[in-house]
């Protein structure tokens, strides 16, 4: 590998520069991408530091809330502030096949829901699922990795 003060500089980044990494699984120098040092990172600090917050305000009846997380795998915290208590409400959950074994979901809603739908989008099945939320309510899943399904723990 040429020294690194031998190289030309840059001052600007994009998305798909390619920066020089030690890889200590393969024991030699190779190269990853902007993009996948930042999703990385973003996941270390998740997985670190707790949740990423999604915030839904839903405002009618009906609502569906889609809590994927913006990097595979990490842990979220949906705020729902509805405009008012709803007859019915889906939350769907992140699609089973990039959930990763421990991934939590916590939810706390402002108003009363009704009907509550929890959709594991593709997981084997959601135990424990609240079918109702009460104003004020809050719930929390984690994801089991080995059986494919999210289990209700608070």
């Amino acid at each position: 590998m040429t020294d690194i003060y031998g190289l030309n500089s840059l001052d600007q980044l994009s998305v798909g520069d390619l920066i020089p990494i030690w890889s200590s699984d393969s024991g030699d120098t190779r190269r990853v991408s902007i993009t996948a040092l930042v999703n990385f990172v973003l996941a270390q600090i998740a997985a670190n530091n707790g949740f990423v917050t999604k915030y839904s305000a839903p405002s009618a009846t009906g609502f569906s809330v889609a809590t994927a997380p913006p990097v595979s795998g990490t842990s979220v915290y949906l705020l729902l502030t509805p405009a008012a208590g709803y007859a019915a409400g889906t939350i769907v959950l992140p699609e089973q096949t990039t959930c990763i074994d421990g991934q939590e979901l916590l939810c706390a809603c402002t108003q009363a829901v009704t009907a509550l739908t929890v959709d594991g989008n593709g997981a084997v099945a959601v135990n424990g699922a609240p079918t109702t939320l009460a104003a004020n309510a809050f719930f929390r899943l984690r994801y089991d990795g080995i059986g494919r399904f999210w289990n209700r723990v608070g």
